[in-house]
Parts: structure tokens; sequence; C-alpha cells
């Protein structure tokens, strides 16, 4: 797939002409828009994914040059479907993961659904408290209670209530 011929812009434009002409094109395939066209909206998702760094933009051009695999192959680059905000999730969610000496417990549901228990107490304790009183939150009990050591009547709400 030649990047540059999906979005339209020569190989020379710098990274605003591609971003507008990126906008412009998903603007008009997207599912919502004029012409819905979903197999050619991945595809200039795919195209602007590849192109929207200077970064990427030189590898492409040295893959293509060398016969080497394109961006999309390179590791740690990410999953090619995921948008922006998934794969800066993904990328927090192994960042948590590496920093957290947590025994491994993570929220699978709500607000903070793939933190550590550890994470969650550090950065909003009173979450930790409320959910551990509702239904869904009953099996996290115990990691709770190892992050929030010496509070007393830790499931009780007058304990944290005021």
């Amino acid at each position: 797939m030649d990047a540059y011929r999906v979005l339209r812009v020569d190989p020379a434009a710098n990274e605003k002409s591609i971003r507008a002409a990126y906008r412009l094109l998903a603007r008009r395939y997207h599912p919502d828009g004029a012409e819905p066209n979903l197999a050619r909206m991945t595809e200039i998702n795919l195209a602007h994914d590849e192109l929207k760094t200077r970064e990427r933009r030189a590898l492409d051009e040295h893959a293509g040059a060398s016969g080497a695999p394109d961006v999309q192959n390179v590791p740690n680059s990410g999953p090619t479907w995921a948008g922006p905000i998934a794969r800066r999730r993904a990328a927090n969610a192994r960042r948590r993961a590496a920093n957290s000496p947590d025994d491994g417990t993570a929220m699978d549901f709500g607000r903070y659904v793939g933190w550590r228990i550890a994470d969650i107490a550090r950065h909003d304790p009173n979450y930790l408290r409320w959910i551990g009183q509702q239904r869904t939150g009953i099996r996290f009990r115990s990691a709770i209670e190892r992050c929030l050591p010496g509070e007393k009547n830790l499931w009780r709400p007058t304990a944290w209530v005021r």
C-alpha cells in the first residue's frame, strides 16, 4: 500500500498537509460521513498512521528503498487496527503494570478498567472504599485491604464518609 497515494499527498508533504488530507478524506468516508465506506476508511487510517510523524515517514521511506518490511511490521509499533486513543491506553496499562508492585489484581470494569488496585489506591482511595462495598467489588476486597493497610471498619460506610 502506498500511503502517499491513499492520502493523495506528495511524498515531500509536511505533517500539517498530511493531517489536513487525512481529515478531509476521513470526513468524507467515515461511516457517519457523506460517502460511508468502511474499507476505504480503514485504508485511510492505516496510511495516516504510517505518515503522521517524521520518524515513521523516515522508517517508511527507508523500508521502501531497502525492501525491508514496512512500518506496520516494526516491533512495538502497536496494533495497526487500533486508533491513537487505544494505543495510548495500552501503553499506559503496560507502564502501570511495569511500575506497580501489586499482586497483579486489575480492575476489569468501571472507570478504572485495566488499572491495578495499587495504582487506584494511590490515585483515588475513596473509589476503592466505595467499590469494596458494592456487589461487583466484593471479589477485590482482599487486594483493597492490602493496598489500604491500617484502616479500621473499611467496609462500613461510616468509616470513610464524613
